[in-house]
């Protein structure tokens, strides 16, 4: 064992919230801050290049690789989980999009416990973080932000006609039209934003990181597996690593900051004693603090794969061979345009599934091709997809360690379909979608329904489909949520202290008390603004007044007595 270097802030996990800690702490030039990662560069061309993003979403140099249990609702099949492993973690391998989520799933943290974190308070930290490209070249509003770090834009601007057609078929269905679902209405069909800039994936790393890394006061460790954090009794005062075959125990004089993700987070502070007892007992780990909410409350999307054959041979099933490929990355390569700059998600929906309900609980991403995650073609020929599924769902999970090595994988049990529930949100995402794709507006491009097929029609059948071909949406997080002092499953307190612990803090996807309504790199990045000023003691900035749009019909129920939650 060697090393005695003492930090003022120990980071773990260089991921969407851990860069952003980094950056914002290290503007002060009194503070010394160690970010370790156990991932390495993220130079590879794969990661840079917006439309190879299945590619390092697929390689164990990038990807922990986690899997679940076997997942009794799904009849018992095990999910992929994937989290990145490499400097800025998920946000360097996930699909880019870029969605915030309503303003209602962050005024329910508040009603959850997390004091401080309701849309007004978070809006500002949104827009803080942001520098939007808007197609239409309007400037920063109350909602977007014009100067921050992260770049956010619409890819190629939908040049291709499927995606204005998918537009058309919502509105013609009657869900509405929504100029920007990250502003002032969420509810609707639109435009889909993507975390790109200047043709370029704009990860944390890019983002926050890499403008840092010149700062002497900033220390970076990759090639890192954390052991554990270092206690004093309740206190804690560093963390144990492993690189290059060495173990280093590395002190912290202010603060231990968790940035490890919704699984790396949980999982480590069960290494270090800290969860539900009877967890740590069976893993033998000595119990230094009886926390049940540790890596409870696991959260995620599910989503199906909606496939369509095209009438029409403008779809990318048609750049899928190898000479269009090269094609395609030696224009990017040079060039940072054309179809290698974006991630192909150009046009999206967030619809309620029935009137009465507040806020939107189904999400769309449309597609211009029919394929698979891996990148490969999902058939011969033409086809366009959308990816569907529920946004809220009540299925609960857990992640637990099963031993006291850091290496070895946790278990990990979402608990996916086993509530009433999200069976019957399944079934509505089904038949919603049907009947928009039925719309005046696809009727050019429409050929045949691949899957799930015109046959999958009852619910029986409906229910089996979505058993067997569901797919996570890689949106795993609540696992170490925040809550209020009588909430005995909070882990955290309202500024992300772990409760019972000193100088121990938890700062990622994780904290949220319940999952936001959309993907989870955005809100991700907001926590680590926000945490951000927390940490360095800074007045929390001013709080938003920007009105939000809420369904007409939820109000008139409202006032009847009949609105839906």
């Amino acid at each position: 064992m060697s090393g005695e270097q003492t930090f003022d802030y120990i980071i773990v996990g260089a991921g969407s919230a851990g860069c952003v800690l980094a950056a914002r702490l290290t503007e002060d030039p009194q503070s010394k801050v160690l970010l370790i990662e156990a991932g390495g560069s993220d130079s590879s061309i794969f990661i840079q290049m917006p439309t190879a993003l299945s590619i390092p979403m697929n390689m164990k140099k990038f990807n922990w690789f986690f899997e679940s249990l076997p997942e009794p609702g799904l009849d018992n099949r095990r999910l992929h989980t994937p989290r990145g492993k490499v400097l800025g973690g998920s946000s360097s391998i996930n699909g880019m999009v870029y969605v915030r989520g309503h303003a209602c799933d962050f005024d329910e943290w508040e009603e959850h416990g997390a004091t401080g974190w309701a849309y007004r308070d978070c809006l500002p930290y949104f827009r803080r973080a942001e520098t939007w490209k808007d197609p239409d070249g309007r400037d920063a509003d109350a909602y977007r932000g014009g100067d921050g770090p992260l770049g956010t834009c619409n890819g190629n601007e939908m040049r291709n006609p499927l995606y204005k057609a998918w537009i058309e078929a919502g509105k013609e269905a009657g869900y509405g039209f929504t100029e920007d679902y990250n502003g002032h209405r969420q509810e609707g069909f639109g435009r889909m934003h993507m975390t790109v800039k200047d043709g370029v994936r704009w990860s944390t790393a890019n983002a926050y990181l890499k403008p840092a890394r010149n700062r002497p006061n900033l220390s970076v460790v990759t090639g890192a597996l954390t052991h554990k954090v270092l206690l004093d009794g309740k206190k804690a005062v560093g963390v144990r690593y492993e690189a290059g075959g060495k173990v280093v125990d590395v002190k912290a004089s202010r603060e231990v900051i968790l940035s490890a993700g919704s699984v790396g987070s949980p999982q480590l502070l069960q290494l270090s004693g800290i969860g539900p007892a009877e967890v740590l007992k069976a893993a033998g780990v000595e119990v230094v603090h009886d926390l049940p909410g540790v890596g409870g409350n696991l959260q995620d999307h599910l989503e199906v794969y909606f496939q369509f054959r095209s009438t029409q041979p403008i779809t990318l099933n048609g750049k899928l061979d190898p000479f269009s490929k090269f094609l395609i990355g030696a224009r990017w390569f040079f060039f940072k345009s054309g179809l290698g700059a974006t991630n192909h998600f150009e046009s999206c929906a967030f619809i309620r599934s029935k009137a009465g309900l507040k806020w939107p609980d189904i999400q769309y991403h449309f597609l211009p091709a029919a394929m698979r995650y891996d990148g490969n073609a999902a058939f011969d020929g033409h086809g366009f997809q959308v990816h569907v599924g529920p946004n809220k769902p009540k299925s609960r999970g857990h992640i637990h360690i099963n031993s006291a090595d850091p290496a070895a994988k946790p278990s990990i049990l979402f608990n996916y379909m086993t509530e009433q529930d999200d069976i019957e949100a399944f079934r509505a995402c089904i038949r919603l979608t049907r009947e928009i794709m039925a719309q005046p507006a696809m009727d050019p491009y429409r050929g045949p329904e691949i899957q799930p097929g015109e046959d999958i029609d009852d619910d029986s059948a409906i229910d089996a489909w979505v058993r067997q071909n569901a797919e996570s949406a890689y949106h795993p997080s609540c696992t170490c949520k925040i809550g209020g002092d009588d909430d005995p499953s909070a882990v955290l307190d309202t500024e992300c202290r772990v409760r019972g612990i000193g100088n121990l803090r938890v700062v990622d996807s994780s904290i949220f008390p319940t999952i936001p309504n959309g993907n989870l790199n955005a809100p991700t990045i907001m926590v680590g603004e926000k945490a951000a000023d927390i940490i360095r003691g800074k007045e929390s900035l001013p709080a938003s007044n920007a009105p939000v749009w809420i369904a007409p019909d939820w109000e008139t129920r409202q006032r009847e007595g009949t609105a839906v939650r």
